[in-house]
Parts: structure tokens; sequence; C-alpha cells
């Protein structure tokens, strides 16, 4: 049982953050935020998937502008992403959004940040502090000389403390970098320093092949250790991707119960039958299962029933045929040719129940 480290609470949209809430998912839309039928599409297909809070990149009036119509048409959640700009951060409050991502310091002087911060207090939108590595200030630069995790943990503060000097307190915090030992350094000391809820990630982590694993590492090292109240997997591609990941991690972890469980064996010289195929086409088929179940594809008796009887649903491959079982009890033999279609028959009864 992991236990989380207890952060201040707020709220984006419906979505509870920290003060013992549960890890939310994030994502962030790759489409442009004046192209209204584009972004709710994506915004739709990642409510599918899982996702409980998505960005948008507001980068022109244009943009901010129309939020306004994108919330009229989602119930999601949905945070501005806002640089330089302070009448974007206005514009989008106005327009209805649920949170901010900006960084006080680029926004403009104390007046333009105040008349932003004045405006999301009426509101209760909460302000994410975001800190990137590569993005850091010239002056924390040349206290330390390079990135480390003190100088991340220090820009964030700096920008915490325009906020709190504003009697400011909804905010939470990131500290990326696509460095994950560095990150999660930064957000370990992060976590000792202050009690705002923080949102983990691993900037620019690169495809789903490699962004998968570096954020699997860093963010589930994290979490593991109780740090962290929401995040993204940033991913190059289809933002869907990055939310079946993040399901993906804090299933593996317990903190969430959300969509089957695939459980297969690497194969070995017992195995008599196409494992390799039979898992992919249940792993496909199972892609439109919601339900939290446990299903286990094995190459043989001796990892069938046995070192899967804890698995809802199972195959056990034998030559050229396999045994279905069930909680680790043998329902009946069944031929190579029909395994999957006789496993899903077994799905859908266990999905009606």
């Amino acid at each position: 049982m992991i236990e989380r480290k207890y952060t201040r609470q707020i709220h984006i949209g419906k979505i509870k953050i920290g003060g013992g809430a549960a890890v939310s998912v994030q994502s962030m839309t790759n489409t442009k935020t004046d192209d209204t039928a584009a972004t709710v599409g994506q915004i739709k297909a990642l409510a599918r998937a899982g996702c409980d809070i998505v960005r948008m990149a507001v980068p022109d009036m244009e943009s901010a502008q129309n939020i306004g119509n994108i919330k009229n048409l989602t119930a999601m959640p949905l945070v501005a992403d806002i640089h330089f700009d302070y009448r974007l951060a206005l514009t989008a409050i106005e327009q209805g959004i649920d949170a901010l991502r900006i960084n006080p310091g680029n926004i403009g002087d104390r007046e333009r940040v105040q008349k932003v911060v004045s405006a999301a207090k009426k509101k209760n939108i909460p302000i994410r502090i975001g800190v990137n590595a590569g993005s850091l200030d010239k002056k924390i630069l040349l206290k330390y000389g390079h990135v480390t995790a003190q100088a991340m943990v220090d820009s964030a503060m700096e920008h915490v403390h325009i906020l709190e000097d504003m009697d400011f307190h909804d905010i939470k915090i990131s500290l990326k970098s696509h460095d994950v030992p560095l990150t999660i350094e930064a957000y370990r000391l992060m976590s000792q320093t202050a009690d705002y809820p923080l949102h983990l990630g691993i900037t620019e982590a690169g495809t789903a092949n490699t962004g998968v694993i570096k954020s699997a590492v860093g963010i589930g090292i994290l979490l593991s250790e109780g740090i962290g109240d929401t995040f993204r997997i940033s991913l190059t591609g289809d933002p869907v991707n990055e939310v079946k990941a993040a399901n993906e991690i804090l299933k593996t972890l317990g903190l969430r119960e959300y969509g089957p469980t695939l459980v297969s064996c690497p194969t070995c010289g017992r195995c008599n039958i196409n494992l390799a195929g039979i898992a992919d086409q249940v792993e496909r088929k199972l892609a439109d299962i919601s339900v939290p179940i446990k299903v286990a594809v094995m190459g043989c008796v001796v990892n069938g029933p046995g070192e899967a009887r804890d698995a809802d649903i199972g195959i056990a491959g034998g030559k050229g045929e396999g045994l279905l079982f069930r909680k680790g009890k043998i329902i009946r033999k069944v031929s190579e040719n029909d395994l999957v279609s006789q496993l899903f028959k077994e799905i859908d009864k266990i999905s009606q129940l």
C-alpha cells in the first residue's frame, strides 16, 4: 500500500487534486485551439481513454476567445497553457477555463500578474507553476553554474512567492526535465520544501517507444514514494497514447482500477502454439473493453492455471490446442484456432455479471 504525501487540495473543474484525492491523469491536445471541431474531437477521444484533465495551448487571442465554444461542447476540465501575454490569461478566464498554466515571471510586470491573479482568485481558478529544466532563469543558472534539482526548486519557489505575496495559494507545481534522475531529485526536494500539490512529468520524453519507458521509470518511482497528485505522460504523436500509458502506470502501482489487465508469459521451448500472435489479438480486442478484469495468455500448462490462478480468465497453450481456465480452474479444452473467440465469449459472460 503506497502512503501518499499529504498536500493542499485544489480543484480543476470537478477534479480534486491533492489532499488525499486519487492521482489524476492529464494530457494535452495537439490540435489548434481555435479549431473547435478538431479540439473537441480530440478531447472526447482522450476522455474515452480515461483522461481526467486536458490542457490546451493558447498561443494567440483567437485561441483564447474560442475556449468558451470548446467548453460548451465538453464536460472535461480544461487548462489553458499560456506564456508571455497576460491578456490571453484574462481572456481564458473570461471564457470559463478551469485552470491556468503560467509562469508569473514571464507574463509581464507585477501589475499585469496582479490582474491575472485577481481574476483567477475571483473565479477560484488554480494556477500551475511550470518549471522546465531547459528554460531556467539566467540568474538561477548563474548561481548554480548548471541545471540542478535545487536550481529547479528555487526557480519554482520564486514564482510561487510572487503569487503568495498577492495572497494567492490555489497553486500546483511541476518541475520537468527530459533527464529522469534530475527530475526525480527535483520532485523529491520540492516535496520536502512545500505542501502544494505536484504535477509530475518527464518533459520531451520522446516517442511512444522510448518515452513510455522514461516516463514509467521517472513517474513510477515518484508515485511509488507517494509523491505526485496528477501527471502527464508526454509523448510525440497521438495524445491518446499518453493516457493509455498513464493508466497502465497507475494500474501497475495499484493506484487505479481501470480496464483490463493482460498477463502473458514470454514463452519457451515448451510452447507449441503461436502465443505471440494470440497475445497480440487478445491485446487488441481488450482495448475495446472497460471492465477491470485480469486476462492471462500463457504458453503451456506449467505456466497456465497454476501461475496465473489469480486471473479472472485465461488461456494455457497445448499442442495445437489450449485450455481455457478461470481463477485457476480449467473450464474446457479448445482448438488453437478457436482460443481467442472462446476466450472472449467467457469475457463477455464475466462483463455481464
